[in-house]
């Protein structure tokens, strides 16, 4: 067990952390998982693979600590203050209430939040256009359609999510108005970004209702989709990390955020990093659409002159698309 993990199991046993002077800004830095752990093939392991880039190039350590529950958050972040972890990186958006209570305690450690906007004035919130991306994966689906019915499958039904999903939908309308899409979601608690079982049976019961394609944004449960899909002869959409390996020639592509990049620039930036809202879109390929060898022989030339117009036009503002977190009601369905 390594020392960060040790520290955080012996205030769980007590229920409290012990209140302590903050500590100067020095040390060496921090990532904190989200639930799902750091290999969830996804969000997490993007943060791990830009954590690791930088220990490769620098030589530097880190420490890293996975969630094993909701209620270690507070203690999580405040033991890594107390101890001289600076920045401290936390992945998701679960962690943006806690910070707001423990960030004012410790001003000289720097912390940043990915997925989510907090306003101190020693956090840097690192934000995606997941509408923008998803808008994109929205039109390869809707041009590989056989059926003219394709599927989304969200993990935890919170806005973030919806975000996904409705810029998806509108690629795929934007693309096809005729096309149908079905969406499901596999809950409403933490638990729904952690059921690979119940992502698959979504999966076999959207197959059922007609759809040919389907795109899952539900963290680990997605593993799930994506393997049923390739047993069900569908194609899949992958999300946050490239995919496309895990079922060659059966997903289409992923829908990727560049994690890595924002946890290794935090990482290399030190105490230095800014605070404030940083947004990761297209322009600054902060979210972007995996092409490799794997899905090669899915994607046509008519498909790649498609993805280079829409996003020209999205990165002109010629497309606007729309942003489900600054406006609760998505204009296509």
């Amino acid at each position: 067990m390594s020392i960060v993990k040790s520290l955080l199991a012996g205030v769980a046993v007590l229920g409290l952390v012990p209140v302590l002077a903050p500590t100067p800004a020095h040390a060496d830095p921090a990532l904190v998982f989200d639930l799902g752990g750091k290999f969830d093939k996804s969000f997490n392991e993007a943060a791990y693979r830009g954590a690791e880039r930088w220990k490769a190039e620098t030589g530097g350590t880190y420490k890293e600590l996975e969630m094993q529950s909701e209620a270690q958050r507070e203690q999580a972040l405040r033991m890594l203050a107390q101890t001289g972890s600076n920045p401290i990186v936390t992945t998701g958006f679960a962690f943006g209430e806690v910070l707001n209570k423990v960030a004012p305690d410790y001003p000289d450690t720097r912390f940043v939040v990915i997925d989510t906007a907090v306003d101190q004035p020693n956090v840097q919130s690192v934000v995606f256009a997941e509408e923008q991306g998803s808008y994109l994966a929205g039109i390869l689906a809707a041009m590989a359609s056989e059926s003219g019915t394709v599927s989304f499958i969200g993990g935890m039904d919170i806005p973030l999510i919806r975000k996904f999903e409705c810029g998806f939908v509108q690629g795929v309308k934007a693309t096809d108005a005729e096309a149908r899409v079905i969406v499901n979601y596999t809950g409403t608690t933490p638990a729904a970004w952690n059921d690979p079982v119940k992502g698959a049976e979504l999966t076999r019961a959207q197959k059922g209702q007609g759809s040919d394609i389907v795109y899952a944004a539900a963290g680990g449960t997605g593993i799930g989709v994506l393997q049923a899909a390739a047993d069900e002869g569908m194609l899949a959409i992958g999300v946050d990390s490239n995919q496309n390996h895990m079922h060659p020639g059966q997903i289409l592509t992923s829908m990727e955020k560049a994690v890595d990049n924002s946890v290794y620039e935090a990482f290399r930036l030190g105490v230095d990093t800014p605070p404030g809202v940083k947004l990761m879109d297209l322009a600054s390929e902060g979210v972007r659409l995996s092409m490799d060898e794997h899905n090669a022989p899915l994607i046509t030339d008519e498909m790649t002159a498609a993805l280079e117009a829409a996003t020209a036009a999205i990165v002109s503002g010629e497309i606007a698309v729309h942003d489900y977190m600054t406006d609760n009601a998505c204009p296509v369905r």
